[in-house]
């Protein structure tokens, strides 16, 4: 088993990660939290179904009393309206300050729940037991929380970091094949944006990767949880470092809310966000053309992305009103080389409008 600590000031916590967790995820969490008895698990159906039963049965050998408190599935439920639902069902089954929530679902109940921990009594402890590959190895690791607004992604939310996050990179074999291909987009984001030897093993691994091969899944897993650890670490609340995290989520957040969180995955908004963030290094002559033939390679060979058909004026528009955007300047985080990325600034708007308009042409190939 691997363990990677994540060092923020207040309350280091760590990262178990290994094929089979799930059946001993109760042990560890008897040694995470040693006095605690009740756990309200809040999940969505389909993973209910899957791999419920499994964890409760881990955790209930452990004497853990668990209930499982389902949400609606989707993107169009990460909103405080499901916050309000969870709370009053928390009240209901009588959650305390002494309860703990386990998010136990990919990045939309990780995100959820983990706002509803920070809200709940003030704030209660929060586990994350993450089910997609996104989830795993990026959004239950550094304590981003948050819901969305009709304007945009993640406005409301908090900083909360978890007491631990349980990963079990097996329970990815009964992902559906889409969401599968959606996360992977963000491990080539961690490879571009520090690790070199995790790119190279998209470049020559695809095959193995693509076909689920759990040592290499564990492999990709592990190397984007300790890059995001050693980033989160230096930068908890995003004020410098942890800036570079949101590379292809510029242009990626704001595809998303103009197409109404329906038409894009959010690995898939990324992967166009990225594609276009390192046509616009390339056009601004921050990086070469064979960088940006690897990234975009990269990319394309794990599959097929949606169509883009919206505006790049309204992107850009949506992008003016995202919550990274600070005292009106947008900061883009573009490619260097692989393995290198750099925060940048004052990009005219033409440059940005047309990387998004290539998009376009690109996605009807």
């Amino acid at each position: 088993m691997t363990r990677v600590t994540i060092a923020v000031a207040q309350r280091p916590y760590e990262a178990w990660i290994e094929n089979g967790l799930l059946s001993r995820a109760g042990t560890l969490l008897r040694e995470i939290l040693p006095g605690q008895k009740r756990l309200f698990v809040v999940t969505v159906g389909p993973v209910r179904r899957k791999w419920g039963r499994k964890l409760t049965a881990s955790l209930e050998a452990a004497d853990f009393k668990a209930l499982l408190i389902e949400m609606p599935d989707g993107e169009t439920h990460k909103k405080l309206a499901s916050i309000e639902q969870l709370a009053e069902k928390l009240a209901q089954h009588g959650a305390d300050r002494d309860s703990t929530i386990l998010a136990f679902g990919g990045g939309v109940v990780g995100d959820v729940a983990g706002l509803l921990a920070s809200l709940y009594m003030r704030g209660v402890d929060v586990v994350q037991v993450p089910t997609t590959v996104l989830a795993q190895l990026d959004a239950s690791v550094g304590g981003k929380t948050g819901v969305n607004l009709r304007a945009g992604k993640n406005l409301l939310g908090t900083f909360h970091q978890p007491r631990a996050v349980l990963i079990d990179p097996a329970v990815l074999a009964t992902l559906p094949e889409r969401e599968f291909h959606s996360g992977l987009y963000e491990a080539l984001k961690c490879a571009v944006i520090g690790n070199p030897d995790l790119f190279h093993q998209f470049e020559q691994n695809k095959d193995k990767i693509l076909k689920r091969d759990p040592a290499s899944l564990e492999r990709i897993i592990t190397d984007s949880v300790h890059l995001k650890a050693s980033v989160v670490s230096a930068d908890e609340r995003e004020n410098g470092l942890r800036r570079v995290l949101n590379f292809g989520h510029t242009i990626g957040h704001a595809l998303e809310a103009e197409t109404g969180y329906r038409r894009l995955l959010h690995g898939e908004a990324v992967a166009w966000g990225m594609i276009a963030a390192t046509n616009i290094a390339l056009s601004v002559g921050r990086t070469d053309s064979v960088t940006a033939g690897r990234i975009a390679d990269a990319i394309l060979g794990l599959g097929s992305l949606p169509e883009v058909n919206v505006s790049g004026r309204k992107i850009l528009k949506r992008i003016q009103a995202d919550k990274k955007t600070r005292n009106g300047v947008v900061h883009f985080i573009l490619p260097r080389e692989v393995g290198k990325v750099e925060v940048v600034d004052g990009l005219p708007a033409p440059v940005v409008i047309q990387a998004v308009d290539e998009l376009r042409r690109l996605s009807r190939k």
